[in-house]
């Protein structure tokens, strides 16, 4: 079995219908005027045919994504534009389903670069909702266990004495309960006040071991690793005082390098 993925871009613009075929890099039909621009990514699972290779032909899947799925959207944007679009998750989860040609796995909106819907046909009561913030701090990798030429070895010039700096991003992702009508437990807005008080007024341009007991003298050495781990655990209970729960958190060092805790 396996696991076929296909992101589908587009915009949704006043006055005009999108493209129901195709898609394209930046999106098709790309912004018009003060257009939205989405992208829905859909997984499928199953076994690929013996003759083709294919376990659906990714043409299809964006065929049903437009028939199917975008006039979904199209229509919760014009009736109903304020309303949450978490409550439209289950609606498109339940008629992609039954259009695409095999199992479909789970299906994520994709709001904007920093927030994200996630739902499985398996559980249309709930969702997971990622937010991306940004925030910046420096830090020093330094073992506590190891000689000052032990650490200089392993980590080079991460272990400069006054340290170095990063543009940190922190992504949790939290499971939030969906009720009949499609309302969730948990509001974005409630996850971002969080994150705010809790990680990034915190961490935010601070020098993490220096400035945090977490990671100072008798804390753990501020690896991306253990950053990820740490914010996991001071941000799950307050996740869980409002109705959520926190399935896992991602810190990104660059653009090359990210922690997930828990794997």
């Amino acid at each position: 079995m396996v696991r076929l993925t296909r992101n589908v871009r587009f915009s949704l613009n006043p006055g005009g219908a999108p493209a129901r075929e195709g898609t394209g890099f930046a999106g098709k039909p790309g912004l018009s005027g003060f257009g939205s621009f989405y992208e829905l990514i859909v997984s499928l699972v199953g076994d690929p045919g013996d003759q083709t290779g294919y376990l659906v032909d990714i043409k299809a899947i964006d065929e049903q994504v437009r028939r199917v799925g975008v006039p979904i959207l199209e229509t919760a944007s014009t009736a109903d534009p304020i309303s949450d679009p978490i409550a439209t998750m289950p609606l498109l989860v339940r008629a992609l389903g039954e259009s695409l040609p095999c199992d479909l796995d789970s299906l994520i909106l994709n709001l904007s670069p920093y927030h994200s819907i996630e739902m499985a046909p398996k559980s249309n009561t709930s969702a997971l909702i990622r937010l991306r913030f940004d925030f910046a701090a420096s830090h020093r990798l330094h073992a506590k266990g190891l000689s000052d030429e032990e650490n200089r070895r392993l980590f080079g010039k991460c272990n400069y004495e006054n340290g170095h700096g990063h543009n940190y991003e922190f992504e949790p992702c939290v499971e939030v309960a969906l009720d009949g009508a499609g309302n969730a437990s948990v509001s974005p807005n409630e996850i971002e006040r969080l994150a705010r008080e809790i990680i990034l007024d915190r961490y935010d341009h601070r020098h993490l071991n220096l400035d945090t007991p977490e990671f100072g003298d008798s804390g753990v050495n501020p690896t991306v690793e253990n950053i990820a781990r740490v914010f996991y655990e001071r941000f799950k209970p307050a996740i869980e005082q409002i109705g959520g729960s926190l399935r896992e958190v991602v810190v990104r060092e660059t653009d090359r390098t990210s922690a997930t805790y828990p794997a």
